[in-house]
C-alpha cells in the first residue's frame, strides 16, 4: 500500500517511441468505478494485477493505491465481470532528465487518446517536460482510465 503521486498530460505526437527504452501491452476492465474507490483487473504483457485506487485528493495528483499480483487465469476470468469497455493500450516508458514518463497509446474505443504520466516523490516537485508533451490534464476525471472504459475517447 502506497500513496501514488502522479502528474497526466496529454501528448502531443509520437516522438517519444524513438526515445522509449521498453514497452508492455496493457489490457484493463473496472470492477467498481466508484469514485471513493476503483477496482481494476490489469493484465500486463502475461502478468495478472488486481488494484485498489482511493479518492483523489482535490488536485487531482494524490491517492491510496494498493496493487497485487494475481494469476493470468484470474485476471482473464475478473476481466470477463468488469463493467463496459476493457481498455487496450501499449504503454512506452521514457528517461528524461532523471524522470521516467509512462506514455500510453490507447486502442479499441480510446483510439487516438495518448496520454503521459509521471509519479512524483511530492505534488510540487518540479521536472523537466520533454518536447513531446503537452496540455496537462491531472485531475480531468474524463482521462481517468475509469471513465474511459465508460465513455471513451472515439464518443466525445
Amino acid at each position: 500500500m502506497h500513496t501514488e503521486i502522479e502528474r497526466k498530460f496529454l501528448v502531443l505526437n509520437t516522438d517519444f517511441i524513438a526515445e522509449s527504452y521498453k514497452n508492455h501491452t496493457i489490457k484493463q476492465g473496472f470492477l467498481s468505478t466508484n469514485k471513493k474507490r476503483t477496482v481494476r483487473i490489469r493484465i500486463i504483457n502475461n502478468t495478472g494485477f488486481l488494484t485498489v485506487k482511493g479518492l483523489s485528493n482535490k488536485s487531482g495528483t494524490t491517492r491510496f493505491e494498493w496493487e497485487k499480483e494475481i494469476s493470468i487465469l484470474e485476471a482473464e476470468l475478473l476481466l470477463k465481470h468488469c463493467k463496459k469497455h476493457i481498455i487496450n493500450k501499449t504503454r512506452y516508458f521514457v528517461k528524461h532528465e532523471g524522470f521516467t514518463f509512462e506514455v500510453d497509446i490507447f486502442k479499441g474505443k480510446n483510439k487516438g487518446l495518448l496520454l503521459a504520466e509521471i509519479e512524483l516523490e511530492h505534488e510540487n516537485q518540479s521536472f523537466s517536460k520533454p518536447k513531446w508533451l503537452g496540455k496537462e490534464v491531472t485531475g480531468d476525471i474524463k482521462y481517468y482510465n475509469s471513465v474511459l472504459s465508460k465513455n471513451p475517447f472515439k464518443k466525445w
